[in-house]
């Protein structure tokens, strides 16, 4: 039989953390929400594939419609910049936990090659924007015949 002083109890052991709040400092902000929405950066993941013909990028910017969405190419820089706003017509008092990120992003690639950027084609599709920007004729590899 257990006595009274060998039985765990949460209030007695020292830094107990109830199961509810195990993983708040993993997600760093408590189960009220305290930090900011806005004071968080969010960089949405893009995968970059190179092709013989053309380098194709694939954003995932789930929540976004593709007037949120700006692509731009200049100098062989592709920039692309939009914002995912919070739903204007539900207060963030009502909210219990807001891990989404939400605000402007940017951001910018530098191609290595030329590019024909008036062939540049965009797609949006199920939260995932893909792009495809053509390398220019003097930028793709060509076999040299050997005589």
């Amino acid at each position: 039989m257990l006595n009274s002083l060998n039985r765990w109890s949460p209030t007695t052991t020292p830094n107990f953390v109830p199961f509810s709040r195990l993983f708040d400092s993993f997600f760093n902000q408590d189960l009220t929400g305290s930090e900011e929405v806005s004071n968080r950066t969010w960089l949405p993941p893009v995968d970059i594939q190179e092709t013989d013909d053309a380098y194709r990028l694939s954003a995932e910017l789930p929540g976004l419609t593709k007037d949120d969405i700006n692509i731009t190419l200049e100098n062989n820089v592709l920039r692309l910049s939009g914002e995912r706003k919070l739903e204007k017509d539900v207060k963030k008092e009502s909210y219990q936990r807001i891990e989404r990120t939400y605000g402007s992003f940017a951001r910018s690639f530098s191609l290595p090659h030329q590019v024909s950027g008036d062939k540049v084609e965009a797609a949006f599709k199920d939260g995932v924007l893909t792009i495809t920007v053509p390398k220019a004729e003097q930028a793709k590899p060509r076999k040299i015949a050997i005589s």
